[in-house]
């Protein structure tokens, strides 16, 4: 279990900023099996993104290759950004509570790598309260959910989610994804050498609504009948022995189901860390779940802190004014705030993603400094932190890089990390959000 404190290093090299269009060396194969990288000393801090960085000392691994990565902190004026989710975690430190967060976000969040990292490290120093929120089908291929094991007959299940050219909101659920069948259809959380006492399924129910068994062990716990008059969201919770499980869900095909997800979580004090990423997404498709639903079902989480991990694919939507994108973000943050209004919250801006050429050249991508300028503005008007991955990873065009290192840490489409990046990632944030913490398992 890597620590919240950096560890030594064997020694140090300076890497120059990268010019502003360079040859782009080719990247190797991705890493998918690292041992996790320790953290950086912030030896020289890195600028704004919009800036041209300064020389990064990197330390050394005692292999000498470079470990990335700058441990910046949250960006936050008030100075008060994190205190409600500090004080859930005197409270789970003390023995007395759960501290829990909502991870909001693209693929950087939906590959539950570095937010799995942060719910590792926090656990280890608080308590392990579970895993937290999951899709008990795989609403795409290679659907990630750290240290579980998620099967279905998924093709029988329909996948509804906000697609680009939606402009009706839907009932898409709190992760946004929800899953519908009329046929006979499973699925199945295993929580392999993970223990868990408590079980959540949610679904909803529907006037032309069938049967779900849900299963726990193999064995059937309970049937649920979802037919009702109204369309109305439901939660049915099961308890059991704190150990592995196995947590299955079949359909009877008797009528229309509606699921839009489950919990796994354990009844004891501690850390809870809720991924909800989704592949492709932008902060705006939120503006496109129906607001009544999201409310609710985010405020069932009760978030001690809740995350919007959102710009890295909007740095690429050219076409959009940038006070346009504003606007949407301001809409988001103020639905996130009147959900749970005494929550902690969190802007992550966009990763770093240069403009490739055919010819091998790359340069920096324009608007990716647009939309950190606005996150940062959005996050400072509504109390909240900033963190800037771009600073994290030293400066623009740090990808070029992190790709090209042996063994890499990003790949080679220059906008995703490996492992190795991810699980550094981790690191870093973790260390941001321990910054200013007093009480139980502080350093």
């Amino acid at each position: 279990m890597p620590s919240l404190r950096s560890i030594a290093v064997v020694a140090l090299i300076v890497l120059a900023p990268v010019a502003a269009h360079v040859p782009a060396r080719r990247a190797v194969a991705q890493q998918t099996d690292p041992a996790p990288p320790p953290a950086v000393e912030p030896s020289a801090t890195a600028t704004a993104s919009s800036a041209t960085p300064a020389p990064i000392v990197w330390p050394l691994d005692e292999d000498g290759h470079p470990i990335f990565g700058v441990d910046i902190p949250i960006d936050d004026p008030s100075g008060t950004a994190m205190h409600a989710f500090h004080d859930a975690l005197r409270r789970a430190g003390a023995g007395q509570g759960q501290a829990r967060i909502v991870f909001y976000g693209a693929s950087h969040v939906a590959a539950d790598i570095y937010t799995s990292t942060i719910r590792h490290l926090l656990q280890s120093r608080f308590g392990d309260a579970g895993h937290g929120f999951v899709m008990p089908v795989e609403p795409w291929p290679r659907y990630h959910a750290a240290d579980l094991d998620v099967t279905s007959n998924y093709r029988h299940w329909d996948i509804l989610r906000v697609h680009a050219g939606d402009t009706v909101p839907q009932l898409y659920g709190v992760m946004g994804v929800t899953l519908t069948t009329e046929e006979r259809a499973w699925g199945r959380i295993d929580t392999e050498s993970e223990p868990a006492s408590r079980f959540e399924l949610w679904y909803a129910e529907r006037p032309d609504g069938g049967t779900i068994d849900v299963l726990v062990d193999g064995r059937l716990d309970r049937r649920l009948n979802t037919r009702s008059d109204h369309p109305t969201p439901q939660y049915a919770t099961i308890t059991t022995e704190d150990r592995p499980h196995t947590f299955e869900i079949r359909t009877r095909g008797d009528g229309a189901i509606t699921v839009y997800g489950a919990t796994v979580e354990r009844e004891r004090p501690g850390v809870v860390v809720d991924t909800m990423g989704i592949n492709g997404a932008r902060a705006a498709a939120q503006l496109l779940w129906n607001a009544e639903l999201q409310s609710e079902q985010l405020r069932r989480r009760m978030p001690d802190l809740v995350v919007l991990a959102y710009g890295t694919n909007e740095s690429g939507d050219d076409e959009q004014p940038i006070a346009d994108y504003e606007i949407a973000v301001r809409a988001v943050m103020a639905r996130v705030q009147a959900a749970v209004p005494g929550a902690s919250c969190l802007l992550v801006g966009p990763s770093d993603r240069p403009i490739m050429h055919r010819d091998g050249t790359a340069e920096p991508r324009p608007r990716t400094a647009e939309v950190i300028d606005v996150q940062r503005r959005v996050a400072h008007d509504y109390g909240c932190g900033f963190y800037d991955l771009v600073a994290f990873g030293g400066g623009p065009m740090h990808m070029l890089e992190w790709a090209a290192a042996v063994p890499p840490w990003a790949q080679s489409d220059h906008v995703h990390f490996t492992a190795r990046g991810y699980t550094r990632l981790g690191e870093a944030m973790a260390n941001a959000l321990m910054a200013g913490y007093s009480g139980p398992g502080a350093l």
